[in-house]
């Protein structure tokens, strides 16, 4: 089970939908839509706020209510009934709810698409080449050891991207005890719950 939190500035925002006909939730529905994939629109909620006779201020908090109750449900994957559970809250009546739950159903994974595509890409590990290089004298002193290790890392995104990086076997090893560290703790039901409300 997910609820939403919604916060006090949230239910004042989304309460001007109770105050407005069905037909014209469904319309501020379309247009949170189309500002998530195109962005917003003042002459939009200028247009919108003429046809209702209300603030300008009214219908941008209002359709942007709108656009965080859909785009939060959906991150998160709500499910039907918890959707319901979670707009209980702001007191609308059953059929205003009914409404937004329609809305949520017809464009959930719209509205997931959307968002991955706005999120950037992050280049991703594809192969790593090294070797270890052991400097045995040098001019000024004729019997030293002082090995280093040479990598070559290839990533992957839009552009494949080489990194060559050197350093010392002692930072290596501090590297990979952090590296492992960050795994394990990556494994924990904390960092698994975080990471499960932000994807």
């Amino acid at each position: 089970m997910m609820l939403l939190v919604l916060s006090e500035d949230h239910k004042e925002h989304l309460s001007f939908l109770s105050k407005v006909d069905a037909s014209v939730v469904g319309e501020f529905g379309r247009i949170a839509l189309e500002f998530l994939r195109k962005g917003t629109s003042p002459k939009i909620y200028e247009g919108a706020a003429r046809k209702l006779c209300v603030p300008v201020e009214m219908v941008q908090h209002g359709v942007e209510g709108l656009m965080f109750l859909m785009t939060e449900s959906s991150k998160h994957m709500i499910s039907e009934v918890d959707f319901l559970d979670s707009v209980l809250v702001l007191g609308f009546s059953e059929e205003l709810n009914k409404i937004l739950l329609q809305l949520y159903v017809q464009h959930h994974n719209q509205i997931r698409s959307t968002l991955n595509q706005l999120l950037p890409t992050q280049p991703t590990y594809h192969n790593l080449e090294w070797r270890l290089d052991i400097q045995l004298a040098s001019r000024s002193i004729r019997q030293q050891i002082i090995p280093m290790v040479t990598m070559r890392l290839h990533l992957t995104g839009n552009s494949d991207i080489r990194r060559v990086l050197q350093t010392d076997p002692s930072t290596l090893l501090h590297l990979i005890s952090t590296l492992e560290a960050a795994l394990a703790a990556l494994k924990t039901s904390h960092a698994r719950r975080i990471l499960r409300n932000i994807k």
